[in-house]
């Protein structure tokens, strides 16, 4: 997969390919990221991209013809890219879009800036992307946070039983997880975990991620589809609070 990010501040984003997951994803042919600076698509001597917004108003609004420039460059030497837009107004991401991302070849995502882009650059765009409902000074580090979610679901990018024990897979959070030293500070690691029986060691996580689900985000617990392991856990769980209600 390649991703394109369209940015006025590049080395801002350049980071992303340098570290961790996705730098080995870069090194293994996986995953390629292209950084581009819309100020190479000016035509001003000063290479400016914003100016005063039609009708008055506060801020500058980023001018429409460094994108189209930028576009038919990038259309004529590698084909139509699927263009995704960073917007407070875009639909939430979230790991079904995220999956659905991960099967383009090629994506461009536009970081915008100041008051917004011209409506009419919105002609180029397949998606607005929102990574919450707040307002950030830029799209730079939404661009960065798609780009690193999605390349989770490129296949042998991650390992695929670690995206699937992620939180929000399959509308479930994420089980505690323990290390050594097996006691400290009076805590021990649960004996389920230490009991090298893995059909029980499985059992233990999916209640827990249930118990977790359930209490910090109901709202996703009602959309999970119960199976024969949720039943056994969801039965265990049970048990536990009748006890402790004793």
């Amino acid at each position: 997969m390649n991703v394109g990010i369209l940015t006025i501040f590049p080395d801002f984003v350049r980071v992303i390919k340098e570290y961790g997951i996705i730098s080995k994803a870069i090194e293994n042919g996986l995953l390629d990221i292209e950084i581009f600076n819309l100020r190479d698509f000016t035509k001003e001597k000063h290479r400016v991209v914003d100016d005063y917004p039609f009708g008055g108003g506060p801020g500058m609004v980023m001018k429409p013809d460094p994108f189209f420039d930028f576009f038919k460059f990038y259309t004529e030497k590698y084909g139509k890219p699927y263009v995704l837009l960073t917007s407070p107004q875009g639909d939430v991401l979230n790991n079904e879009i995220a999956k659905e991302l991960a099967l383009k070849e090629r994506m461009v995502i536009i970081c915008g800036r100041y008051e917004g882009i011209d409506e009419r650059v919105m002609s180029l765009v397949d998606m607005e992307i929102s990574i919450g409902d707040y307002v950030l000074t830029g799209g730079e580090l939404p661009a960065m946070v798609i780009t690193d979610v999605v390349s989770r679901f490129i296949p042998g990018v991650v390992e695929d039983e670690s995206v699937k024990n992620d939180s929000f897979y399959n509308d479930l959070l994420d089980y505690p997880h323990y290390t050594r030293p097996r006691t400290i500070d009076n805590m021990p690691v649960p004996d389920a975990l230490v009991s090298g029986n893995h059909e029980e060691v499985d059992l233990w996580r999916r209640k827990e991620s249930i118990r977790k689900t359930m209490m910090k985000r109901p709202d996703l617990f009602m959309k999970h589809q119960i199976d024969e392991i949720d039943k056994k856990a969801i039965l265990m769980l049970f048990k536990e609070l009748m006890k402790h209600a004793q």
